[in-house]
């Protein structure tokens, strides 16, 4: 992940705030805001390991109770601006109890209400925190495994959004001593902290250029949301539009494009 020390940045879902702790003390950029979605006393009471006070001492700002598909939420930023805005390792919140569960996923697929997080997440971002003048930049950090990848990140989620997908680059955590990826509502984190950081700007040319790639799955004659390709001869990606996997990603992008029609609706 490349990030200028001069940029102005903000942190969103950062549950323990290690990652903007770390920005903090590693990094210094000119100006940093964190954010969570959880209240500052679930906080404490869920990460008996976390960076609130830590923060807080070095008089860094720290929007508890943050919802980034909450367009109010974006309005407590009281204007101030940035040059990037980060969401590590983004996954909806866990639902208490199984009548919670059935009640949330009833009408639409675990899949999709995390790409409409991340849809809502870009779509406010840019609308509220991004500078014109600045690079504007919506970071998507995610790994290449189940269910992350099956979200779609560098293709249909941005649809309609005025910031496209412009590249990608590798997830290191080493530059952010005392990052900790937690599992999200315990206090647990994960080992394995490879990934993926997914680039959004409305802006056709950044300083990234040359530090981003596109995947060849995005290539012709490739299978995109399968994250397959490019194929090598018409049979095989015959037998690939076929195969069971296929069928089932088509489904989640018919169940995401149905909620991004009822939502544009709503807007």
């Amino acid at each position: 992940m490349y990030l200028n020390p001069n940029w102005r940045i903000l942190t969103v879902g950062d549950g323990d705030l290690s990652f903007s702790h770390a920005l903090s003390t590693d990094l210094k950029p000119a100006k940093l805001v964190a954010s969570t979605y959880d209240s500052a006393a679930t906080i404490t009471s869920k990460y008996a390991d976390n960076a609130l006070n830590a923060l807080q001492d070095h008089h860094i700002t720290v929007l508890d109770s943050f919802d980034v598909t909450d367009p109010q939420a974006w309005q407590r930023l009281n204007g101030e601006l940035f040059d990037v805005v980060i969401f590590q390792f983004p996954l909806i919140p866990a639902f208490v109890g199984e009548s919670a569960y059935r009640e949330n996923t009833q009408t639409t697929s675990m899949n999709t209400l995390n790409r409409a997080l991340l849809h809502q997440y870009i779509k406010y971002a840019t609308s509220y925190a991004l500078d014109n003048n600045g690079p504007m930049l919506c970071y998507i950090t995610s790994k290449d495994v189940k269910p992350y990848r099956e979200w779609n990140i560098e293709g249909s989620l941005n649809y309609g959004l005025a910031s496209r997908y412009i590249g990608q680059m590798p997830f290191d955590i080493s530059p952010f001593p005392g990052y900790k990826i937690r599992n999200v509502d315990r206090d647990k984190h994960v080992k394995d902290t490879s990934g993926t950081t997914y680039v959004f700007s409305p802006k056709e040319t950044t300083e990234l250029h040359n530090r981003l790639t596109i995947p060849s799955y995005l290539a012709v004659d490739s299978c995109s949301l399968c994250r397959v390709g490019p194929f090598q001869a018409s049979e095989d990606k015959q037998k690939h539009l076929l195969a069971k996997k296929h069928q089932q990603m088509l489904g989640f992008e018919a169940d995401w494009q149905a909620w991004l029609a009822q939502f544009n609706n709503q807007e």
